[in-house]
């Protein structure tokens, strides 16, 4: 228990990578859950209730602590999040900060293109996450894709704000 509450004060790093390789963050939900939490996140308002049932059996819950590092900036990703509950910071620069919170999602850019994580990404909040790995990713854009054009809408929309920030 102790363990615990001192990952969740930050006091000891919490490793997403490493959880997702042990299981030790698994969240315990089921087929029927993971669908009603997808039908909230925009990116898959256009889904049909067969693909998101698809994207329920490739996903996976985790839960992580408040501090958590889920992805830092310049490292491989291999990963995509969507987020459940909680929030998150991210960090594309000393200048360029946002949160997210339920229905959002990140780690798509470095699946996408395979170059490192592009923002470092910090749990504010005691946090529940579905991820999708690299080859799971893949194998989700060929069964959906309209889902394709809607994560390139949302990344020319995240670079549209990132050119008016730099702009300032």
């Amino acid at each position: 228990m102790e363990l615990v509450s001192r990952m969740m004060d930050g006091s000891i790093p919490y490793d997403v990578k490493e959880a997702l390789q042990s299981g030790s963050g698994d969240l315990r939900v089921g087929q029927d859950e993971k669908i009603g939490h997808l039908e909230d996140v925009p990116l898959l308002e256009g889904c049909t209730r067969a693909q998101l049932r698809d994207i329920a059996r490739i996903s996976r819950g985790i839960e992580v602590p408040a501090g958590a590092m889920l992805t830092r900036a310049g490292e491989p990703g291999g990963e995509f999040f969507f987020i459940i509950d909680g929030r998150a910071r991210v960090h594309v620069s000393a200048r360029k900060r946002r949160r997210l919170s339920p229905g959002d999602f990140f780690g798509e850019m470095s699946l996408l293109d395979g170059g490192p994580r592009s923002a470092t990404v910090i749990a504010e909040t005691p946090m529940r996450l579905l991820v999708i790995t690299r080859e799971n990713f893949t194998t989700l854009l060929d069964d959906v894709p309209d889902l394709t054009r809607t994560i390139l809408v949302t990344l020319t929309k995240r670079l549209r704000q990132a050119e008016r920030t730099l702009r300032r």
